[in-house]
């Protein structure tokens, strides 16, 4: 065999193996080998060194030089995307870098229900991403914020409409609160602020009588009737005289019956001491008891009472006559039952 041909075999073989070693770059499976699919999360500020270092350590990168090459040349390394990323099983470098690259984060699930008080939120606002529940809740208490919002630190709470949202987990705290600031405004229709208008009342007071209608009671099916009950008190100039709002002025939500010593705090939210709506809602009601007030069941009743027979109902009355035949029957099942 003379020269030639032995050059002829070498450059075959070092142009074969080039062509096997890029491939391998470029083609061959290199995420998650063996393994299934997978969440990563990439926080702020990680830069590719640590990036690497997490996703080998991790083993989601199965062979970091050709990961790390290619990051090179694709140039992503210069531009890392926070978030969290579902990379598959078997992915390769260009698939795996091109989904990174791209910023397509997954969704997730930011879901709240109920809150006492607006601190009540600062664990569930921020606990599907990076937000840090303590800055939340230094946001939530803090009038700037509030006011930055178009709310007073008594009101801030109406903003936090309870549903299941979608956001991504790089999220900050601001982001956040501005998404729930754009939900707040989608939720306001031009068909609900017509009917508060209708009512009187601003989108802030709307919540706040929610907020003692869905505390005086749980029934969807009263609710409407509820509502109609204090709305016709506040018409009347009466007071609302709502058991709920003791209690929060108290600070007490052990209370089972409010007595007649319990009446006698100065709070603003006390409603048998002071006329008209508290400062704020007294919890975060939810969106069905929202609408249950600005669909008010029409009605004369002023007055309600539990049956006190187990059952969330209770019985209205268009008079005090009339309400306390309704206290006796509350009196007489608690009795039946053993509660007093």
């Amino acid at each position: 065999m003379n020269w030639k041909s032995l050059t002829f075999i070498g450059l075959s073989v070092v142009l074969s193996m080039t062509v096997f070693t890029g491939y391998q770059y470029v083609f061959a499976d290199n995420i998650l080998i063996d393994k299934e699919d997978r969440r990563i999360c990439i926080a702020e500020g990680t830069d590719f060194p640590a990036l690497l270092k997490q996703l080998h350590g991790d083993g989601v990168v199965h062979e970091v030089i050709s990961f790390a090459f290619l990051s090179k040349l694709m140039k992503y390394q210069e531009n890392i995307k926070p978030g969290c990323y579902l990379l598959r099983k078997n992915m390769t470098n260009i698939e795996a870098i091109r989904l990174l690259r791209s910023g397509e984060q997954l969704q997730e699930n930011l879901t709240f229900s109920h809150a006492r008080f607006i601190e009540d939120l600062a664990a569930p606002l921020t606990s599907v991403s990076s937000a840090d529940s303590i800055t939340m809740l230094k946001m939530l208490k803090d009038p700037a914020v509030a006011k930055k919002y178009g709310f007073k630190p008594e009101t801030f709470i109406c903003m936090f409409i309870p549903n299941t949202y979608k956001i991504y987990w790089s999220d900050d705290e601001t982001k956040i609160l501005d998404r729930m600031k754009k939900e707040y405004d989608r939720f306001w229709t031009d068909e609900r602020k017509a009917k508060a208008k209708g009512l009187g009342l601003s989108q802030e007071e709307v919540i706040t009588v929610a907020s003692i209608v869905m505390n005086e009671s749980l029934s969807k099916s009263e609710q409407p009737k509820v509502a109609g009950l204090y709305l016709n008190r506040l018409r009347k100039g009466m007071r609302l005289e709502a058991d709920p709002t003791v209690k929060f002025a108290l600070g007490d939500f052990s209370i089972k019956r409010v007595l007649y010593e319990h009446l006698q705090s100065p709070s603003p939210y006390n409603t048998y001491k002071k006329a008209g709506l508290p400062p704020g809602p007294i919890s975060m009601p939810s969106a069905y008891t929202i609408d249950a007030v600005l669909n008010e069941e029409k009605h004369d009743y002023l007055f309600m009472c539990s049956i006190g027979d187990g059952s969330e109902n209770h019985n209205f009355a268009k008079d005090f006559t009339e309400h306390q035949k309704f206290i006796k029957v509350y009196s007489d099942n608690l009795k039946k039952r053993g509660k007093r």
